[in-house]
């Protein structure tokens, strides 16, 4: 299968289930992620405010701030482009490009503090392959901080047993 329609097999796998579904499928996910040696040893972490359709990131950003952890989040820019900004608590967003809440504020450059990026994807294989949704915004950030260990975490239904890449695509340290 190409990449796009891996990514339209994704879609129609996600409309089988209710957001309330989805939801639940993500505890086990997420509880998995919390205690995660790599997670509890980090002092900052790129996460993302997951949209919908995606592991449901949103009480987990908030525990992180509330254990001390500095949380930076993605913002879109441009067409193309995406910069980090930190995370505090839910005042901290506004939606952005395509209706994504997004965090609002100075952005974070300091990338080299980074210890950790939890990475959302269309898909994932079993050497750490990511699909993502195509516009390539985490890979153009990733290729930037390559020694950064990189976490993808995704629904079961996602894991696949190969995703077609090119010299572009970022390859993940892990995939939960």
């Amino acid at each position: 299968m190409t990449k796009k329609e891996l990514r339209q097999f994704v879609r129609m796998q996600k409309r089988m289930y209710t957001q309330e579904q989805l939801d639940q499928m993500s505890k086990p996910i997420i509880d998995k992620l919390m205690v995660h040696p790599r997670v509890k040893n980090a002092k900052t972490i790129m996460m993302y405010y997951s949209l919908d359709d995606e592991v449901n990131t949103h009480e987990a950003v908030d525990l992180l701030v509330a254990q001390g952890k500095r949380v930076v989040l993605p913002a879109v820019t441009g067409e193309t482009t995406m910069e980090l900004r930190c995370y505090e608590g839910p005042k901290d967003l506004q939606g952005g490009f395509f209706h994504i809440m997004e965090p609002v504020g100075k952005p974070f450059t300091e990338y080299g503090e980074i210890d950790l990026i939890v990475v959302p994807g269309m898909g994932f294989d079993t050497r750490g392959n990511r699909l993502g949704r195509g516009k390539g915004y985490y890979d153009r950030f990733l290729a930037r901080v390559p020694a950064i260990y990189k976490i993808g975490i995704c629904f079961p239904f996602q894991k696949m047993p190969g995703i077609p890449t090119d010299e572009n695509d970022i390859m993940m340290d892990e995939v939960l």
